[in-house]
């Protein structure tokens, strides 16, 4: 039986949205919502990548873009008081994280998006859309700094590759931090069982954050036991509460060979999602929601949470710039096995 291969529009929960089917991959695609993508899914393995659900309204979704699908973010996590500290400027983002006093996660996630570019040829399936922040948004009364994003969502035999570029039109520095806050479905197996899963990350050092307001004390350390079942994939990363277990990122081993990316497994059926990171991604963050809503979130980042304002090394902050006219690409990809 042949595989489905199609990218076409189509309306999702009562928005416009895009299909994509590839390599046994089928995926659906909301650029009305920062480009999100809401679902993925491996039909013959029987693998449910992303948090979905048919009954969950698109109003639910849109309310909370954060916790479904893929959301891609730019300027992620924690700044702290709104305070974002260029090299040639300072700005003032909205606290909309009341409860300890940070500004959370930008906005990119939010906005709808413009499909550029919709195709099925050569066996890739690809969206890419764009989106051009100017003085039109509202949220340029705070962040004056003009920029493109384009990101785009591909299918092929290979997994579904996620590639995000920004390129700076403005005359100052942009600031550089971008994060997906992947929201992996628990189980992710059909018929699995939650006690089944195991998360393998390829930590190095642990992040050491102030708890009283989650942003990071600038410390790091060696990993503990807890940390290193990470690195062995024995992490049960669901049914018990994981806030923000932040981490360096290196590598681990996939099939005996280097990969950059975090591999889940369902333990009963032998089968593997992996997820792997280009390695401007050079941080990983875990994070459950408690632990008991049936997803998990292993979110890469290119930065540490309230980068700009840290007073340690680039190299450790992960965090970068952009000279007007530069752009800046990363990518990602999800495959299975």
């Amino acid at each position: 039986m042949s595989q489905e291969f199609y990218a076409r529009k189509a309306m999702h929960k009562g928005i416009e949205a895009v299909e994509l089917a590839a390599g046994g991959y089928y995926a659906v695609v909301a650029p009305q919502i920062g480009t999100n993508v809401l679902r993925l899914r491996d039909n013959e393995k029987g693998i449910e990548v992303f948090r979905y659900k048919d009954e969950t309204a698109i109003a639910e979704i849109m309310n909370s873009t954060e916790v479904w699908g893929l959301p891609t973010l730019y300027l992620p996590n924690r700044f702290d008081g709104g305070l974002l500290k260029t090299s040639d400027g300072e700005y003032h983002l909205p606290v909309n994280e009341s409860k300890f006093g940070n500004h959370l996660h930008g906005f990119l996630q939010k906005r709808a998006h413009k499909i550029v570019a919709l195709a099925a040829e050569d066996g890739k399936a690809y969206v890419t859309t764009e989106f051009v922040y100017d003085e039109n948004d509202f949220f340029f009364t705070c962040f004056p700094v003009k920029f493109t994003a384009r990101i785009t969502i591909e299918l092929s035999e290979n997994g579904m590759k996620h590639t995000i570029s920004l390129t700076n039109n403005s005359d100052k520095m942009l600031p550089i931090s971008i994060a997906t806050h992947t929201t992996i479905n628990a189980p992710f197996v059909d018929g699995g069982k939650l006690e089944n899963i195991r998360l393998q990350v390829p930590a190095v050092k642990r992040i050491i954050f102030d708890k009283r307001r989650w942003l990071p004390t600038g410390e790091q350390r060696d990993l503990d036991k807890n940390d290193k079942k990470y690195l062995e994939g024995t992490k049960c990363p669901v049914l018990r509460d994981i806030c923000n277990d932040m981490f360096t990122a290196g590598t681990v081993k996939l099939d005996g060979e280097d990969f950059h990316g975090c591999v889940m497994t369902d333990i009963e059926s032998g089968k593997r999602l992996c997820y792997e990171t280009d390695d401007k991604y050079k941080f990983w963050i875990i994070w459950n929601d408690k632990g008991f809503k049936k997803y998990f979130c292993p979110e890469p980042m290119t930065a540490q949470v309230n980068a700009p304002n840290m007073n340690v090394p680039a190299e450790e902050s992960g965090y970068s710039e952009l000279a007007s006219g530069e752009t800046y690409t990363v990518w990602q990809r999800f495959f299975t096995k």
